[in-house]
């Protein structure tokens, strides 16, 4: 099992000057960390206009930093949305990233989900799959062709040689995002590693799983020409400390994540508030002081805990045969240096029983193979976009209309 660390750069409010600025900064210092302990992968989204949810519109900066501060640690994009980037001015960014980390990029790629974010660029919730499939297309032949064209109904790209390329051939490792069930059998089905987005329980992950493989090894459709990419991850909260108590004290914003996709998810093809008009901060702790049991229940519910408690979670998702758990340690208001505690605990007593693991390499290879057949498991009650914590971390319908 692989483990990364996941930045959505969550900034909530109340903004004073520096911020900005030590946010990120912070999180800067919070990869170098992870590189020095052993994690795997470090994702940093990309997103337009949502405030205190993300401010992170430039990962390719972000990532670009990182890579001279860092060693091993592969640096994903989680991802670059197609929708609202040219193809072209995508394939420069992962080609830079690529050479200026040495070959750690990794190119994960998503649509947006929200007309806040859509609509500036010119694209909207209707067409966003068709815009993305299209990109898709015209991407790929820029990695590795000495002068490429494409000429379709969203991109109109005449005869021009994309450079530099990548440092890995033919590409680096593909991702997509996916918050629902639907999209990660599509993932499997497109042959992308899938970035499940979502906060599952054990037996969920065991049906999604199944979803996932089953679909690259029995109904592969490629879009294009390019190398597959078998792998599954989901994310989940996360917090390591001495004790349970600890933990969840040191992550009570780790729900602010679930609160705001919710709240959000309320509205109109996820359409945001106008610019200052909602405090979404004030909102949370408002939920958070009339459901006491809910969001104690929410933090239990993820990778939030001692040592050994979380250990004895991660054998459930072994288990379930997952090849990577992101960790959301950044989230809400959870301070940098119970970040960084967090990630000195987890990698001295958690990591090392889990990053080896024969038994998973051997399922994978037979799975790919052929040689092991998965059962088509009925995966209909875990289908919710938000999951079953998030169902319990919802505002009120009259907060969320307003």
């Amino acid at each position: 099992m692989k483990f990364g660390i996941f930045y959505e750069l969550q900034l909530p409010r109340p903004w004073h000057d520096g911020d900005e600025l030590r946010l990120y900064h912070d999180a800067l210092t919070q990869l170098e960390t992870a590189d020095r302990l052993g994690y795997h992968y470090a994702w940093v989204v990309e997103h337009h206009f949502l405030e205190e949810y993300s401010h992170s519109p430039a990962p390719e900066s972000f990532l670009a930093a990182a890579s001279q501060r860092t060693q091993n640690i592969r640096l994903g994009h989680g991802i670059l949305q197609l929708t609202t980037n040219h193809p072209a001015r995508v394939a420069e960014r992962v080609a830079v990233l690529d050479i200026l980390s040495r070959g750690r990029c990794e190119f994960g790629m998503g649509e947006s989900a929200s007309i806040t974010e859509l609509t500036p660029f010119g694209r909207d919730m209707e067409t966003k799959r068709e815009v993305f499939e299209e990109a898709v297309r015209a991407i790929f032949p820029m990695f590795t062709k000495i002068g490429t064209e494409h000429h379709g109904k969203y991109f109109d790209v005449p005869l021009r040689n994309v450079v530099p390329k990548p440092v890995q051939k033919p590409h680096p490792p593909l991702w997509m995002a996916c918050s629902q069930l639907p999209t990660i059998e599509r993932a499997g089905r497109n042959g992308f590693g899938a970035l499940g987005f979502q906060f599952v329980s054990a037996d969920a992950a065991h049906a999604w799983v199944h979803a996932y493989y089953n679909a690259i090894t029995k109904r592969l459709e490629k879009l294009a020409d390019y190398e597959i990419n078998p792998n599954m991850a989901l994310v989940s909260f996360f917090m390591c400390a001495k004790t349970d108590e600890e933990a969840r004290a040191r992550a009570d914003g780790a729900t602010f994540f679930q609160f705001a996709l919710r709240y959000y998810g309320a509205s109109q093809n996820r359409q945001r508030p106008a610019p200052g008009t909602v405090n979404m901060w004030d909102e949370y702790n408002k939920w958070k002081r009339d459901n006491p049991e809910a969001q104690e229940q929410a933090l239990r519910g993820g990778l939030i805990g001692s040592p050994e408690t979380i250990r004895r979670k991660l054998r459930r998702f072994r288990a379930s045969h997952i090849d990577q758990v992101i960790l959301l340690n950044q989230a809400g208001k959870n301070s940098h240096e119970h970040i960084c505690e967090s990630l000195e605990l987890f990698a001295r007593e958690v990591l090392p029983e889990f990053e080896h693991d024969a038994e998973h390499d051997a399922w994978k290879a037979g799975v790919m193979s052929g040689a092991l057949k998965l059962e088509e498991i009925d995966t209909t009650a875990f289908s919710d976009r938000y999951g079953k914590l998030a169902i319990s971390v919802a505002p009120a319908a009259k907060t969320a209309a307003g």
